[in-house]
């Protein structure tokens, strides 16, 4: 296990487009137990910005599951899709702003087997964690993470180990109908882990 070390709280203190940017290349970890550590380098995410973003779980109200996006930053948001599928989240900014970023993708770095355990018919290394819902199963992240300090329950982001330059490319969000055209997604060109997705050219 690598000597992953938190990064300070205050990072996900700012603006939400400065720290999507900034996210890229960091690792995130999730340790299970003393023997078990999970890591994978951040190569895509996507900012939502409640003011102003109808995408946002926190444009225009205050209730329910959204309030967790009121909350300071450096809280974790896990929230449930389709019925079966989870999404985990960071919020970001002071407390009462109401903005997150959503971890789409990582390019898995350590306890690889254990991923491939979480999701056993994954054939193809590079469809392990190509998507915040397959992220949130090979990591094994449900609702009992939502509400809770990075930190502070084995999930936290650290500085990567290796320096290595890259080139942040930013498009369009997935998936969504209601604040489309905004370029709140950012990710790694030419990273193989990355969502699959027309908005890659």
């Amino acid at each position: 296990m690598k000597a992953y070390k938190p990064i300070s709280i205050d990072f996900f203190k700012k603006d939400t487009i400065k720290v999507s940017k900034e996210l890229l290349g960091k690792v995130i970890v999730r340790k299970i137990d003393n023997k078990t550590c999970l890591a994978g380098k951040i190569v895509e995410v996507e900012a939502y910005i409640g003011e102003h973003d109808p995408a946002c779980h926190a444009f225009q109200k205050v209730s329910g599951r959204s309030s967790v996006l009121y909350e300071e930053g450096g809280t974790i948001y896990v929230y449930f899709i389709y019925g079966n599928y989870y999404c985990f989240n960071i919020v970001t900014e002071n407390k009462g702003i109401g903005c997150a970023i959503l971890i789409r993708a990582v390019e898995p770095i350590e306890g690889i087997d254990i991923m491939r355990e979480f999701r056993p018919k994954i054939k193809n290394i590079h469809d392990l964690t190509n998507g915040p819902s397959k992220f949130c199963i090979a990591f094994d992240i449900d609702k009992k993470f939502n509400n809770q300090k990075l930190s502070e329950n084995g999930i936290f982001v650290s500085d990567s180990q290796i320096k290595e330059k890259f080139e942040i490319k930013t498009s369009k969000r997935i998936g969504i109908v209601k604040g489309a055209d905004f370029q709140y997604r950012f990710f790694i060109k030419d990273n193989p882990y990355v969502t699959k997705h027309k908005f890659n050219k």
